[in-house]
């Protein structure tokens, strides 16, 4: 919590004094998106446009990157290590391309945004680290247990020692000592005040030397950390135009889906229309009789004169007899 949190200013200068090298280090640099924070027009996400020679021959301004182009060099450029950084964190390799892979279509999804933002980079780490520390991925069989540790016993220990840690520290952790990040950046990345991202990072410290003594030595973590996010077995992320081609199938499928409800739903809603009756019934009150039906008799009904007659003829008649076999007879 960041109750009773340090303020920023009291963090170790250990980050200060060790801050990264993109030039020794271009892998761990490469997708910490630090070094240029310059707002960009779309079509420029990265360096690296073509020129073109001018009518004279000289070399005039560059040739904007069409929206594919762009995306293709910012995926070719930091995919491989956003899967190494994902991995930090998870622990399963399957995992960490999967998350890579769904942040980068999310990002061509979503294009014109991810374009104009101040750090392309730092929208698909954040898209990728959300999804892959999801806890629903746990009910997934294919992604129940991490992965076989690495084989060097240095990496090993500390990777045991980082998935200790509760998921928002261990990012936290990564952020600020892994990649270089200042404390800022890293409180909005995470989504957290700059004193409660300051707390984490000392208890995620603390929580880690005291697993590795060797650790808390001023400067060490944060080496460590650099170089277990940028080193690693080399990862095989997809090509970028598979990337964006499953992108858009996903969308054409879901748009679909789409559609497909939709009909169901106004094909019920005519045949609903279509069966219902066109004007209203009151209910009949409960008290109201039927009109139209014969009350019905309770008891006996009266006997006409022609009953009684008949009555007292049958009384007076003998029992037996010729009489009783032929009626009206003698």
């Amino acid at each position: 919590s960041a109750a009773g949190a340090p303020a920023p200013e009291h963090l170790p200068e250990a980050h200060t004094a060790h801050a990264p090298d993109p030039a020794a280090t271009p892998d761990a640099a490469e997708p910490g998106a630090a070094a240029d924070r310059t707002p960009r027009a779309p079509g420029a996400v990265a360096d690296g446009n073509a020129a073109e020679p001018g009518a004279d021959g000289s070399v005039g301004r560059p040739a904007p990157l069409t929206p594919e182009e762009a995306f293709d060099l910012l995926y070719t450029r930091t995919a491989a290590g956003l899967v190494r950084q994902t991995f930090v964190l998870t622990g399963r390799r399957r995992l960490s391309r999967e998350a890579v892979e769904r942040a980068f279509q999310l990002a061509w999804q979503r294009w014109p945004e991810v374009a104009t933002d101040r750090d392309p980079t730092g929208w698909v780490r954040a898209a990728a680290y959300e999804y892959a520390m999801s806890p629903w991925h746990r009910l997934r069989p294919a992604h129940r247990h991490p992965d076989e540790p690495p084989a060097e016993p240095e990496r090993r220990e500390l990777l045991t020692a980082l998935h200790t840690l509760p998921p928002p520290y261990l990012r936290t952790l990564l952020l600020y000592d892994g990649l270089g990040l200042d404390l800022p950046e890293t409180a909005a990345e995470t989504e957290a005040s700059t004193p409660a991202a300051a707390s984490r990072v000392l208890h995620a410290r603390e929580a880690v030397a005291e697993r590795l003594p060797a650790l808390a030595a001023e400067g060490a973590l944060q080496d460590a950390l650099r170089a277990l996010a940028a080193g690693g077995p080399a990862p095989d992320p997809s090509p970028a135009k598979d990337v964006r081609t499953g992108c858009e199938r996903r969308a054409e499928v879901w748009t679909r889906v789409v559609v497909v409800a939709t009909a169901l739903i106004v094909a019920a809603t005519a045949i609903a229309l279509l069966t219902s009756p066109g004007h209203y019934e009151p209910p009949m009150p409960p008290t109201r009789q039927v009109e139209g039906v014969p009350a019905p008799h309770s008891g006996p009904q009266r006997l006409t004169a022609e009953d009684r007659k008949l009555r007292d003829r049958l009384a007076a008649e003998p029992a037996a007899g010729p009489e009783r076999l032929l009626p009206g007879l003698g």
